[in-house]
């Protein structure tokens, strides 16, 4: 069996998987280490938006946490600690990029192209993530600037920003981090804001030692919190999805949290939304604001074009800058692996994509894809809590449909028949009807990234695996075809 990805999902898969009885396992990542998001994100700031409590395995727990939202490093190291105490090393084949996997019918397995050799495997997982290719934006003269010039998952840290005059392009997830933690050494930081963000207090802070040492001597209690900290979450949810008396009540927090750390009307004026709360990804800052604040800082509309030494806003002032980076996202719409997978009929996931409006069987399984399971897949993402608990729900209901050694594929009327009431659902939420366009949507606006109910709702669905659902076979020969 392959997994191609080595963050949260595949090492999850990986554990899982093993406990089942499946040993023979390969784990295949294109980075120098384990990680996936938390590996390749390093630019200053960066830390995750939800408790860490939230971001551990439900198999690994981690009563260590330093603070209330780990950092990056912290979670990373976690990985590794993970991978360490599990015994996943002899699995890892890292450095190694997967060029092309195609199902052949002959042997009922996937034939995986590496850059570093080839692997039939009888399943194939993919576990890339969602938020895991950088989106560089069509901006008129972008090649044209004689400066550095880098994404937020891409942080070259080479580039000395002291004393630099900087160009942040965007405002969403990974902007928040950073200009707090550039804008005390750079310059001059020039933010190019094309929508404002909801802001919600974060509330960050540092966990004692005395209740680390009180979790890790009573597992029990850090489960008892893991599960509270879970439920807190689901009620955001209202918000988005009954939207009314909950969405108002999130707004006026957003409104006073605002209020609170910008006095300046002007600016407080530019900073407000001017769509519901929810529409677009809500953000968690306690040091946002007061970064704007700064008086080296300029909130700028829009970027309209780069020219050879600067940018040029919506208002069409040129802004003189040293660096410009790129907090612009990812290709949510352009899963990776999609145009590198071949199903059954020759069709290419990214095809099949296209052509069923991005589409999957409990964001897990594709018509015509046989023994392909993709973790974090089409609307599976969140808008109020961890991925990390969706990714442990899909790998609990693929476990037995791969430990039984059978060749499984959805059926393709059931595939419809799910979307289509998953779509009915969306319909009324937030997300839709908020009045913005967003991540979340692609071009003919559905939404392919959310689960519009909670983590554990989603976690119901997914507790046994569905036969019924989809057209199962015994494997020619009848045996495991080996992963490599």
């Amino acid at each position: 069996m392959c997994i191609v990805g080595a963050g949260f999902s595949g090492i999850a898969a990986a554990i899982d998987l093993r406990r089942a009885g499946v040993t023979d396992i390969v784990i295949v990542d294109r980075g120098t280490s384990v990680g996936g998001a938390w590996r390749d994100n390093t630019y200053p700031g960066c830390a995750c938006d939800v408790q860490s409590r939230l971001y551990e395995l439900d198999v690994a727990p981690w009563p260590e946490w330093s603070r209330k939202f780990a950092g990056q490093e912290e979670i990373r190291s976690y990985l590794e600690s993970v991978v360490e105490i599990f015994g996943l090393e002899p699995m890892l084949r890292l450095e190694t990029e997967v060029t092309h996997a195609e199902w052949h019918e002959a042997d009922d397995a996937w034939h995986v192209e590496t850059t570093r050799g080839p692997i039939v495997a009888d399943v194939l997982i993919s576990a890339c993530g969602g938020l895991t290719e950088p989106l560089y934006p069509d901006i008129p003269g972008k090649a044209d600037f004689t400066g550095p010039a880098m994404h937020t998952a891409r942080w070259d840290r080479a580039v000395d920003l002291r004393g630099k005059r900087v160009a942040v392009v965007g405002t969403g997830a990974s902007a928040i981090q950073v200009i707090p933690a550039i804008a005390p050494d750079a310059a001059e930081v020039v933010v190019l804001q094309r929508t404002p963000p909801w802001v919600m207090p974060r509330r960050d802070r540092a966990v004692p030692q005395w209740y680390r040492s009180l979790l890790a001597t009573l597992p029990p209690v850090q489960r008892a919190m893991r599960g509270a900290s879970s439920w807190a979450r689901e009620i955001q949810l209202l918000s988005f999805t009954w939207q009314g008396a909950f969405r108002a009540m999130g707004e006026r927090i957003a409104r006073r949290h605002l209020e609170a750390q910008v006095p300046d009307p002007d600016l407080r004026r530019r900073l407000t939304p001017g769509y519901a709360m929810g529409c677009k990804r809500v953000l968690l800052s306690d040091d946002y604001y007061p970064a704007l604040m700064r008086d080296n800082v300029t909130v700028a509309p829009g970027l309209e074009r780069v020219t050879s030494t600067g940018v040029v806003d919506a208002d069409g002032v040129e802004h003189a800058v040293d660096v410009i980076v790129w907090a612009t996202g990812f290709k949510v719409l352009e899963p990776p692996l999609a145009d590198r997978v071949v199903g059954r009929d020759g069709e290419s996931l990214a095809q099949a994509f296209a052509r069923n409006d991005m589409s999957a069987y409990k964001g897990t399984t594709v018509a015509g894809f046989p023994n392909l399971y993709i973790l974090q897949g089409p609307n599976t993402g969140l808008g109020h809590s961890s991925v990390v608990l969706m990714s442990e729900a899909q790998i609990d209901y693929l476990v037995p449909a791969v430990a039984s050694g059978l060749v499984m594929e959805v059926d393709a009327m059931a595939q419809r028949a799910y979307v289509e009431d998953l779509d009915r659902r969306l319909a009324t939420t937030v997300w839709q009807q908020g009045g913005c366009r967003s991540w979340y949507q692609n071009g003919h606006g559905r939404n392919v990234a959310l689960w519009p109910g909670s983590t554990h709702a989603f976690a119901r669905m997914m507790r046994s695996f569905d036969r019924g659902a989809y057209r199962t076979r015994r494997r020619k020969g009848g045996t495991r075809v080996p992963a490599a």
